[in-house]
């Protein structure tokens, strides 16, 4: 498929986006996701951040395997996600979950800088080279559990979190600055919840349950 097939695939996924959002409008509390979310999902090239198998598939609205038993995640949970968090020019993001970059890539067009972390080195590799074809110069990548942040550039204005643990990790509730929000997935394998953490200018925590969600466990966690 050439460049210009793709965008058009790329064109029929953000409708996909926005018809879904509309669907699930009440569980959300909203039926259109903000324009620069939906503006950066119609830029950046999802086909270049999965397996080139799976390159012609890559504009459905649906997860997808991009190796070692992870996929990358629906684009309308990539969308709502990235809403969720109210992303602002200035923020430094910590992602836990880099897969092959994608969701960095859309934090990165909207953020100042992106931290990521990736439990498996063969896919912080190839996600280092797909971020660096692209010319991202404001991601930076690291192998390690992601369970435990990243510490040394904490705190973040924002977290979010691409593998379901089965509780919150207590480390990124820390890490994350007053005033600051997470959004993770978590729960038990057969009852996930997409789950918003808001911090208060007071440094106090709460959460709200936005949606049922499936994700692969977050690696790392299970050994906590």
């Amino acid at each position: 498929m050439n460049e210009e097939q793709f965008a058009t695939l790329r064109q029929h996924m953000i409708l996909e986006i926005a018809a879904q959002t509309v669907l699930v409008g009440e569980q959300i509390g909203k039926y259109s996701l903000d324009a620069r979310v939906m503006e950066v999902m119609g830029k950046v090239p999802r086909h270049d951040y999965v397996p080139v198998e799976i390159q012609p598939y890559a504009y459905l609205n649906r997860p997808l395997p991009i190796g070692f038993d992870k996929t990358i995640s629906q684009p309308f949970i990539v969308a709502l996600m990235t809403d969720l968090l109210q992303v602002r020019t200035e923020d430094v993001i910590l992602e836990i979950g880099t897969g092959l970059g994608y969701q960095a890539a859309i934090l990165a067009e909207l953020a100042h800088k992106v931290y990521s972390i990736e439990f498996i080195e063969a896919l912080s590799q190839q996600a280092t080279r797909r971020l660096s074809r692209a010319a991202y110069t404001n991601i930076e990548i690291k192998v390690g559990n992601g369970y435990y942040g990243w510490p040394e550039h904490a705190p973040f204005d924002k977290v979010i979190v691409t593998a379901a643990p089965d509780l919150i990790p207590p480390p990124l509730i820390h890490q994350l600055k007053p005033g600051g929000r997470m959004v993770i997935p978590a729960g038990l394998p057969d009852n996930q919840k997409l789950i918003l953490v808001e911090k208060d200018t007071d440094g106090r925590a709460t959460t709200k349950e936005i949606l049922p969600v499936r994700f692969s466990q977050l690696e790392g966690s299970e050994s906590v």
